[in-house]
């Protein structure tokens, strides 16, 4: 079967990458359709073809600066007449970029969205465009029970597929009082509740470990507290990975699931997290870690408490962290994708 994976705006190169090589294990034909990646270097492609062809502008003038905006929209306009016109047995979309445009979309191919963002922030506002944009595609998929949920409100039946956990060579190396709060620092990430929650807890030092995408102001200021900023390259991530206790996961609702939440399950390191979107589902499903009311910093603190402090909680947690890294695998998740993508063939 030929695929095509497209994810036009480069939002989620390690899972593009992941879930293609996965795709040509079992036996498919697959070309990620993207842009540059503009923070950092990706893994070489493995069974399958990337071609960077989106954004050629726009994905290599700038980083973070909206300055890219207005070419971004213009360059956009031929991001959508080449899925409008691709010919393959499956087209694949994991981000539409510009949902203002991208509502107009019609494609020669069955067609398939992931939900990474059930509603993206910026839009999340605008269900109508929404419901009228995921009414393009032929199957829409999403990674939790609760995202399903969320998007049949807006009457469309989306498929669960669990988001893998990504491969991880960390060791386990840590102190036994260290805190990770991992991923690109955004405000819906919570990190002020991750400081106050550690603050209070003696011995305890938060590691943030993630490049910024908002001013940091007095957060710099924390102590107990240290900084490993920028995007790290695999070596780096392995290494805060080995050296932390556990990861904590604020979270407002802005997004279906986390990938640096399964980052930490795929090197084994628990996690505490808040009740949003789906983001409890794979550590209350394995037992890898805890679940707390969302926005709840005192829950949050003492669910910190409950695992550092106690050897079989923290053991029992690990264990679940160990049957998520098996059981939520790329191989499973390629698997589940083929048997949807046969349902257009």
């Amino acid at each position: 079967m030929r695929v095509l994976l497209a994810d036009p705006p480069a939002f989620t190169p390690w899972y593009d990458h992941e879930l293609a090589a996965a795709l040509a294990r079992a036996g498919a034909e697959v070309e990620l359709a993207t842009s540059r990646f503009r923070f950092g270097e990706l893994p070489a492609p493995d069974g399958y073809v990337r071609r960077e062809r989106f954004y050629p502008l726009s994905a290599r003038l700038f980083r973070r600066s909206r300055l890219r905006l207005p070419f971004k929209a213009v360059e956009h306009l031929d991001v959508m007449q080449s899925l409008a016109r691709a010919r393959t047995g499956v087209l694949h979309l994991q981000w539409a970029a510009l949902p203002q445009a991208d509502v107009h979309l019609r494609f020669r191919a069955p067609s398939v969205f992931t939900a990474h963002d059930l509603l993206p922030r910026r839009t999340a506002s605008r269900r109508d465009l929404w419901r009228r944009l995921l009414a393009r595609f032929d199957r829409v998929v999403v990674h939790s029970q609760r995202g399903r949920e969320a998007l049949a409100e807006l009457g469309v039946d989306a498929r669960v597929i669990p988001h893998p956990v990504y491969p991880s060579t960390a060791t386990r190396a840590d102190d036994g009082a260290t805190v990770l709060a991992l991923g690109v620092i955004r405000p819906y990430k919570g990190l002020p509740d991750a400081i106050a929650a550690t603050a209070t807890l003696d011995g305890i030092r938060l590691l943030v470990a993630g490049d910024p995408a908002m001013p940091l102001d007095g957060l710099r200021e924390a102590p107990h507290v240290e900084w490993r900023l920028g995007y790290l390259p695999q070596p780096e991530l392995d290494r805060a990975l080995s050296e932390s206790t556990v990861a904590v996961f604020p979270y407002r609702a802005e997004l279906d699931q986390s990938g640096a939440l399964l980052q930490a399950l795929g090197a084994g390191v628990p996690a505490v997290v808040y009740d949003v979107a789906g983001i409890g589902e794979p550590v209350r499903e394995f037992g890898a870690g805890v679940v707390v009311p969302a926005g709840d910093v005192e829950a949050l603190t003492a669910a910190l408490r409950g695992l550092l402090g106690d050897q079989a909680s923290l053991a029992a947690a690990r264990e679940g962290a160990d049957r998520a890294r098996r059981e939520l695998t790329w191989d499973a998740s390629a698997a589940r994708h083929l048997e949807l993508y046969r349902e257009l063939a």
